[in-house]
């Protein structure tokens, strides 16, 4: 997916990683992302388009199991 937003807009490396850890990694890597959402599997989240947000979304354990990407 093609954005216009500035800086980094995707993460594959952080499936797998802590939640957590993939926040702080991904606010460290894209300065213009200022919320980074733990989404817990099975949540509902909305649905507009924002360039300073990442929904993060985890399992049961706090794992990252889709890509976070921008939006």
């Amino acid at each position: 997916m093609t954005t216009e937003c500035e800086g980094k807009a995707s993460w594959p490396e952080l499936v797998g990683v802590y939640g957590e850890t993939a926040a702080a990694t991904i606010k460290r890597e894209n300065p213009y992302v200022d919320r980074a959402v733990l989404v817990p599997e099975g949540s509902a989240v909305t649905a507009d388009w924002r360039c300073n947000r990442v929904f993060i979304w985890i399992n049961k354990a706090g794992y990252v199991y889709e890509i976070p990407t921008i939006g």
